[in-house]
């Protein structure tokens, strides 16, 4: 790679991390909607790529994001405190939602499955008079999701043993950004980049042989680091659909 690309791809990857951190805090406004669905709750079709997982997280209290907090995919996974403004009609709490999903609705940030939507209401039966009016204000800050459990990694229905490789990343913990992933090949001794496919997928053409570990570039409000599985994570007759548990803990 030119030398001078190489530092611009740094710089920017590092001006998008800097950005995350700004926001983790911060109580901002916006507005909010919500979208349908059969059983109320998420879809698996969302552009994260989670599939069922995307429709069933966070026990179906999910959002679609606008593209700015999507951040090409770095938001997927993130949680949200989503609380309205309508003070006759909204809780105080309000509800904590997922990244599943991405689009730009009419000036929301938010489009919350009805699940999620109808929580934001002080009581149930106020929920539909929330949901009459369509679009509401409302005040969002970003907050750990408190799954407790450790990162998981899904091999995607899509890869192809052993010539195409692509994961998914889930149980990502709500206030940890992944900027990059690398898995490690042990006949050479380094580290391969897997390229971001899209949503929170990241795939590799001819992925190393054996057990494969894993390390993820992470960034919190406090600090930028890799972080690594103390053990292989993809066994080596890896398969499409095969979940496993890390050892890894992200907040």
């Amino acid at each position: 790679m030119d030398r001078s690309l190489k530092y611009s791809c740094i710089s920017m990857c590092m001006i998008i991390m800097l950005m995350s951190v700004f926001s983790y805090s911060q109580t901002l406004v916006s507005k909010a909607s919500f979208y349908s669905t059969s059983d109320d709750m998420g879809t698996p079709s969302g552009a994260c790529g989670y599939g069922d997982y995307g429709k069933d997280v966070n026990n179906g209290e999910v959002c679609t994001a606008s593209r700015r907090l999507y951040r090409n995919g770095i938001g997927c996974g993130v949680c949200y405190q989503v609380r309205c403004k309508n003070n006759a009609l909204c809780s105080e709490e309000g509800t904590k939602v997922v990244v599943t999903d991405s689009a730009d609705g009419q000036e929301t940030d938010f489009i919350l499955s009805f699940k999620a939507y109808a929580k934001l209401a002080k009581t149930p039966s106020l929920a539909a008079h929330l949901c009459g009016k369509g679009v509401v204000d409302i005040e969002y800050r970003r907050v750990s999701c408190g799954y407790g459990g450790n990162l998981m990694v899904k091999i995607h229905e899509h890869s192809k043993y052993a010539d195409y490789l692509a994961i998914v990343v889930l149980n990502q913990g709500g206030a940890t950004d992944i900027h990059a992933v690398e898995i490690y090949e042990e006949e050479n001794q380094l580290w391969i980049s897997m390229r971001k496919a899209y949503g929170a997928v990241w795939d590799l053409s001819s992925p190393p042989c054996g057990d494969l570990k894993v390390r993820f570039l992470t960034s919190t409000s406090v600090e930028t680091k890799w972080v690594q599985s103390d053990k292989a994570v993809i066994p080596a007759q890896w398969k499409a659909g095969l979940t496993i548990e890390t050892d890894i803990q992200l907040n």
